[in-house]
């Protein structure tokens, strides 16, 4: 997953998100005289090399927040997709979720097996705050190329934080696809099992194929500076469990995990 590309390419849209729904309102109107502060998180990160690979890949993480005044950033864990809402009413909101999915080359996984070219995905995400301190995230993405398919992702978060000084959320997570995301990642055909020796196998359709939990955490060591991070586990189940490419090439276990310096801008940072 290359969320942290799509942070640091659509930031002009965060601010543009930002600004257009400050001048909503004569209480928006108020908030958009308060100064703005934007927090900016950038480190190296661990992410499976693709849906069911046993090895990892290094990647940035890169994570952006802005707020205004002495509010405290939005809380967004850090396996979400890039997005911002474009519409909040009481705890609900919602807007846009973009993606890009790293691709399975032969030389990452086996000789024999097809690749999948790397994905951009595009879709969206709804959250609800069911208690001040939980929150329900959901989100719906279509590939428009690489593995053409359909993808979901379900997250419940308990977040404990002290307003921007420190904040820990932890969650179980679900994933589900259609039949055309596990025939890409999962299936073995004929061919390939002739070329491999894994025998031949194919999904019965879409469903869940991943259950786990997510970790997700922030540290202020100065007004401007702080730490950023994260740590995740999925389990593949049902067919992508089952298969050849997860038994016998790669792993049921899918481990992620980063770890960054965030610098948060704003001309009265510390002064308050």
């Amino acid at each position: 997953m290359l969320r942290p590309l799509l942070a640091a390419a659509a930031l002009p849209c965060v601010f543009f998100a930002t600004s257009a729904a400050a001048q909503t309102g004569d209480s928006e109107t108020r908030e958009a005289k308060e100064p703005r502060r934007i927090r900016v998180a950038l480190g190296p990160q661990f992410v499976p090399a693709y849906p069911g690979a046993d090895n990892l890949s290094l990647s940035p993480l890169v994570d952006v927040a802005v707020a205004r005044g002495n509010e405290p950033f939005d809380f967004e864990a850090a396996d979400e997709s890039f997005g911002f809402p474009v519409l909040k009413t009481g705890g609900f909101s919602f807007g846009p979720a973009f993606n890009f999915q790293t691709g399975r080359k032969r030389n990452e996984s086996h000789i024999g097996i097809d690749e999948v070219g790397t994905t951009i995905e595009l879709g969206g995400f709804a959250q609800y705050w069911i208690a001040p301190k939980l929150r329900v995230h959901a989100e719906v993405r279509q590939g428009v190329n690489g593995h053409k398919a359909l993808v979901s992702n379900i997250g419940l978060d308990y977040v404990a934080r002290d307003a921007d000084r420190w904040l820990f959320a932890l969650g179980p997570r679900v994933s589900l696809s259609n039949a055309k995301y596990q025939d890409a990642w999962f299936s073995v055909s004929p061919r390939e099992a002739a070329a491999t020796g894994l025998p031949a196998f194919e999904p019965d359709g879409g469903g869940v194929h991943a259950v786990g939990a997510n970790a997700t955490g922030l540290y202020q060591l100065t007004p401007r500076w702080g730490l950023y991070g994260f740590a995740k586990y999925d389990r593949l189940v049902g067919d992508a469990a089952r298969s050849p490419i997860a038994q016998g090439i790669g792993s049921r276990n899918q481990v992620s995990g980063g770890l960054g310096l965030s610098f948060t801008f704003g001309r009265d940072v510390g002064r308050r």
